[in-house]
């Protein structure tokens, strides 16, 4: 079984690769698809604009979709940078921007969580919309190398998300609480199938 993943974000990619591997479908990036067609995300929240990307992509393959919107909401900017998480900054430029605007806030006002919603939509084009969320707080410099996006200023317990292996971080992360019951249904389809 084929499922477009309606980004061609190579980090977003890999991460639900590994974890929808048990599952045993292949999962194409829209380019890999042939659906490389540019979205407009003109929904107010997270869940509006994984559907928003699932139906399009969908709409122009015919071939069951998986779209993901997630991003960083800190309490102290009112939930900003939310849905313009991408788009708040360069992604070189992210963390600085972010840092610079708490600049003085202590920590017990820094909370924030990492939120993504999932949107699948499958063969008969039933559509299934899920949303995994994981707390914790900026912190107040980069920290680590791995991951991406705001991942080294968000600290969960005494580590950054860039400081945790991709294992670590999968096992506990806003895509992996999504993923997780996205999975199910999935594979709850493909039973259904045979």
């Amino acid at each position: 079984m084929k499922i477009i993943m309606a980004t061609d974000n190579e980090h977003k990619l890999r991460e639900i690769r590994e974890m929808m591997s048990g599952l045993g479908v292949i999962i194409l990036s829209k380019s890999e698809a042939g659906a490389d067609i540019a979205i407009n995300e003109t929904g107010t929240t997270f869940e509006e604009n994984a559907y928003i990307k699932a139906r399009a992509i969908y709409e122009r393959t015919n071939t069951p979709c998986i779209a993901d919107d997630s991003g960083l909401e800190v309490d102290h900017l009112e939930g900003k940078p939310g849905i313009f998480s991408a788009r708040y900054a360069p992604e070189n430029e992210c963390c600085e921007k972010l840092l610079s605007e708490l600049e003085g806030v202590p920590e017990n006002e820094r909370k924030a969580r990492f939120v993504s919603s999932i949107c699948y939509v499958n063969g008969k084009g039933n559509s299934f919309t899920v949303r995994g969320a994981v707390e914790g707080f900026i912190g107040y410099e980069k920290r680590g190398n791995n991951g991406f996006g705001y991942d080294p200023v968000f600290m969960y317990n005494d580590k950054s998300f860039a400081e945790l292996s991709s294992d670590e971080k999968n096992s506990i992360s806003h895509r992996f609480k999504a993923l997780e019951q996205i999975y199910r249904i999935i594979e709850n389809d493909i039973s259904i199938k045979t």
